[in-house]
This record gives C-alpha cells, sequence and structure tokens, in this order.
C-alpha cells in the first residue's frame, strides 16, 4: 500500500489541504479551556465558542472566525507547537505533531466524516453555547477530555 501524505509530509511542508484534511471535526478545540496558573495543567469545559454548530462539530463562519472571535486561535505549523498542549489528546495536529498515529475513526482512515462521531470522539450534542453560561461560572462545567 502507497504511504498516505501524513505519513510522509512533515506538518510544516503540508499544502493548505493537507493541513485542513487533518482536522476530523470532532469539535473539542472549539470547547472553552480553563488552565491552571501553577501546574499548566488544561481543563475542558463543556461551553463551547459562540461560532461552533454543535449538530455539524465545526465553525459556523471558519473563514472570518479570528475577526468574529479575537481570541480563537488559528491553528497552523507555525503555532502548533506552541498550543499543543491545549488540543485534545485525540486531535489529529496534535498525534503527528508527538509521533503518533491518526486514530481509526479519523475521516482519513475510515473514509467516512462521521466516525468521529459514530466513535463518541466529538462534541456532538454535549456543549452549551458560552453567551449562556456567565465566565465565573465556567469551573462548575469541567468535563473529562475523553467525552
Amino acid at each position: 500500500m502507497r504511504p498516505r501524505f501524513w505519513e510522509t509530509v512533515p506538518l510544516d511542508r503540508m499544502t493548505p489541504q493537507e493541513w485542513e484534511a487533518l482536522c476530523d471535526g470532532c469539535g473539542k478545540c472549539c470547547l472553552n479551556k480553563l488552565e491552571d496558573a501553577d501546574t499548566g495543567e488544561v481543563f475542558f469545559t463543556n461551553i463551547a465558542c459562540r461560532l461552533l454548530d454543535d449538530t455539524t462539530c465545526r465553525c459556523g463562519n471558519y473563514a472570518i472566525r479570528k475577526s468574529l472571535v479575537p481570541e480563537c486561535v488559528v491553528l497552523t505549523p507555525g503555532t502548533l507547537k506552541d498550543v499543543a498542549y491545549w488540543l485534545p489528546r485525540t486531535c489529529a495536529y496534535r498525534r503527528l505533531h508527538e509521533g503518533r498515529k491518526l486514530a481509526i475513526w479519523h475521516p482519513l482512515i475510515s473514509g467516512d466524516p462521521e466516525t468521529v462521531h459514530t466513535a463518541g470522539v466529538s462534541v456532538q450534542g454535549r456543549t452549551l453555547p458560552e453567551y449562556e453560561i456567565p465566565e465565573e461560572d465556567w469551573e462548575d462545567h469541567i468535563i473529562e477530555e475523553d467525552i
């Protein structure tokens, strides 16, 4: 079997199309997170960015997300090394960055974009919009990352 692009092309040499194809569509990167100032540990909440579509687990305005949500981190090969620690352990970008393989449910492996949802890896139907929860209450919404 011929090697697939993510097995041979370094992350920083991928085309924009290859880079975007790595996203599994789980929506976890769009969850608001809390970071412990002392330990650096990252805690995921079930509170989603106001742009996340809870049904599709995709950004509702991906092309202009940074202008709509200034705190949105645009993941690129250049920013990955600095933000990989707050990406979920299941994330393809983090997995490849750490030298791991893609999971069997990843759409590039399965050939089906729905496997991320059927495997229970996505946040589909499990989030609350950030505008409904005051930021001071976010600690009450911490979840296990492997939801």
